[in-house]
């Protein structure tokens, strides 16, 4: 209790036992003191009664006459009360401008923003540009289902993902030459945040990158093969002084003709828009040409093992795979240094993370090398294209920058996964994981699917 009201409290009790006296000793002067100290007590009992009257009605926020500085508890319940009021205002004003904010905020954006109840999915409000890109129309789609709203849409099995949504790209509504993003985000324990963004012209943007890096190296590819034919028949033995520097166009033109290659093959990759070729990839057979294949490009300089404890093999595109695999061998015996070990083991996925086979399920490719390895602060960007940890290694070494870029978009195409794990001076280990869809038992005459036969 705080000094003031126990003060009031005090007054009041006095101001009580004052009047009680008061009817006493009135009661005993006419010589009625209990029917006088009787009435006396049932008039002070009537006035309270008033005042806490007076009380509930503010209390149930009604409008009553100004306040007085009069002494007492109730004075002062009713002082105390008015300045909660007061602050309840206050408070009360202040967050309707913050919402007003909110909302004006929410309105000015260029992005479609629609608030969505969780469990009824209807629709509690959008803004301005929702209208425009979906084509909802206020008041009437308030309150309304979304999904029927948008029914062009794929909305129902995406918006029963919830939070776990993927972002979703669809045609507009409104413009169907509109490509939108859409997004799901909870913001509460009952509603979801639909953001649906204009990406056209990114998409329009990518796609011309695309179409200008496939129309570049396909125009490169004619000359840099004229070049390199050129190359081949000059003999050094009868230019011996041009020796030094024939070997050096000879390496620099291979080098240029592996960079257009990888470039025609990230294209195609990117402009794919179905599923990949449905195969059955012989692992036995693939895991034996990633080995000849790493032996050869490192010149028998490496020990190259193969451990394939999976018996299973896969199902997808054995060219794709190929191609994806034997970048991630490539990089490892490019990146060890001579007398070094690269492994490549393909195993079951481990549901107990424990590196030992689990139930059936996925599995895994990996290739582990004791090279020098990758900083940590490298690993989130080495599958962009043409991202160099050192472009000076990486450039000594043969490589173009893109075989990663090539890996996560074949495994993306598989429905895989890409997992690497480095420290600097231990090696690193690539991991493609797979989910058990792209398994299959392993057939012991599977050798038609063998990469070799698969490639052009």
């Amino acid at each position: 209790m705080t000094p003031a009201a126990r003060s009031a409290w005090l007054r009041t009790l006095g101001l009580t036992v004052v009047g009680l006296a008061i009817t006493g000793a009135l009661g005993v002067a006419v010589g009625q003191f209990w029917p006088v100290l009787a009435l006396g007590a049932v008039a002070m009992l009537g006035w309270q009664h008033w005042r806490l009257g007076r009380v509930l009605h503010r209390l149930g926020g009604r409008r009553w006459p100004t306040l007085t500085a009069k002494p007492g508890a109730w004075s002062e319940l009713d002082r105390l009360h008015d300045r909660d009021q007061r602050e309840r205002r206050v408070r009360k004003r202040r967050l309707l401008e913050m919402l007003r904010a909110y909302r004006a905020a929410a309105a000015a954006l260029p992005d479609a923003v629609v608030v969505v109840e969780r469990n009824s999915q209807r629709i509690r409000w959008f803004n301005q540009a929702a209208a425009t890109l979906l084509g909802l129309r206020y008041p009437a789609d308030v309150g309304a289902p979304l999904v029927p709203r948008l029914r062009p849409l794929p909305l129902a099995q995406w918006l029963a993902s919830g939070r776990h949504a993927d972002t979703l790209e669809v045609a507009s509504p409104v413009n169907p030459a509109t490509r939108l993003s859409l997004r799901l985000i909870p913001y509460s324990e009952n509603l979801w945040l639909l953001v649906a963004r204009d990406v056209t012209r990114l998409l329009q943007l990518e796609q011309m990158r695309r179409d200008f890096v496939a129309n570049v190296s396909h125009e490169l590819r004619t000359p840099l093969t004229v070049i390199h034919g050129y190359l081949d028949m000059i003999d050094p033995d009868e230019h011996s002084g041009l020796a030094p520097v024939l070997g050096e166009m000879q390496r620099q033109s291979q080098r240029m003709a592996r960079l257009v290659e990888d470039l025609l093959a990230l294209s195609r990759l990117e402009a794919a828009d179905g599923a990949p070729l449905e195969e059955r990839v012989a692992m036995d057979a693939m895991l034996d040409t990633l080995r000849r294949e790493g032996l050869a490009l490192g010149q028998d300089r490496h020990r190259i093992r193969v451990e394939n404890t999976a018996d299973v093999d896969l199902w997808g595109s054995v060219t794709e795979l190929h191609s994806a695999f034997s970048n991630l061998v490539a990089n490892a015996v490019r990146h060890t240094p001579e007398g070094g070990e690269v492994l490549i083991r393909f195993r079951r996925e481990d549901p107990r993370g424990d590196g030992q086979a689990g139930e059936p399920g996925g599995a895994v490719l990996e290739v582990i090398d004791s090279g020098i390895g990758i900083a940590a602060e490298h690993l989130p960007r080495i599958t962009e294209r043409f991202y160099r940890v050192s472009n000076s290694r990486s450039r000594t070494s043969g490589g173009t920058g893109l075989g990663l870029a090539i890996v996560k978009h074949v495994l993306q195409r598989h429905h895989a996964r890409l997992e690497v794990r480095s420290r600097i001076g231990d090696g690193s280990m690539f991991s493609c994981h797979f989910t058990a869809a792209r398994v299959r038992p392993r057939e012991r005459d599977a050798s038609h699917t063998a990469p070799s036969e698969a490639m052009p």
